[in-house]
């Protein structure tokens, strides 16, 4: 089953409609008793890190996903702001995340905002830099759907894939049975639901 964290950030009803055409279950995962469910888990995220965290750890959920995550080894993976709450913290605010990578999420450079403009919005093509189930059937290159403007550095030593804006970030990120993405798979067509499709068939670490 997988479970899509509904604590109030994302759009969650996307995610549901790909797995649904795609005959995966699924479920909407707002209680505690409906994320004990997972097999995997989805935890979308849009807007502020600082926001996602607050509506996270005010949703009852946080205790029973650290334990899912960190001692159970569930597979997950975050999306957007979904991912940038796995690391630390943020430049962009001051609250702690969930501490599940050993990093900080940093801003766009603003020194070329004239030709590369913040944020960050629009389609852009990744660079797969290691083999991974996640990738199986994506185009060489796929292009996948972005609007931020903070990141993942590239030289982070679990990005397994990479794109270029004004300048190299790191997109995809595995640690384990983490992952994290911070482009919108939800919003970008054949490419975006052949992730999710492979991320619902991963093995568990």
């Amino acid at each position: 089953m997988i479970a899509i964290v509904d604590y109030g950030l994302g759009n969650i009803r996307a995610f549901g409609n790909i797995y649904k055409r795609l005959g995966i279950p699924y479920c909407f995962a707002k209680t505690k008793e409906e994320l004990a469910q997972a097999s995997k888990i989805i935890l979308p995220g849009v807007g502020s890190f600082d926001y996602a965290m607050e509506l996270l750890n005010n949703s009852g959920l946080r205790e029973q996903l650290d334990e899912l995550v960190l001692e159970k080894k569930v597979p997950v993976i975050g999306i957007c702001v979904g991912m940038q709450i796995m690391a630390k913290g943020s430049e962009e605010g001051k609250s702690k995340g969930l501490g599940w990578l050993d990093t900080t999420v940093v801003k766009f450079s603003d020194d070329n905002e004239l030709e590369f403009p913040l944020p960050h919005m629009g389609w852009n093509n990744l660079s797969l830099q290691k083999d991974d189930p996640l990738f199986d059937d994506l185009d060489i290159n796929p292009l996948f759907y972005f609007l931020h403007s903070y990141h993942f550095d590239a030289d982070y030593e679990h990005v397994i894939a990479s794109a270029k804006y004004s300048e190299r970030i790191g997109c995809i990120v595995k640690k384990e049975n983490i992952y994290g993405i911070q482009c919108h798979p939800e919003k970008s067509h054949h490419n975006g639901v052949n992730l999710l499709k492979n991320f619902a068939e991963v093995a568990n670490a």
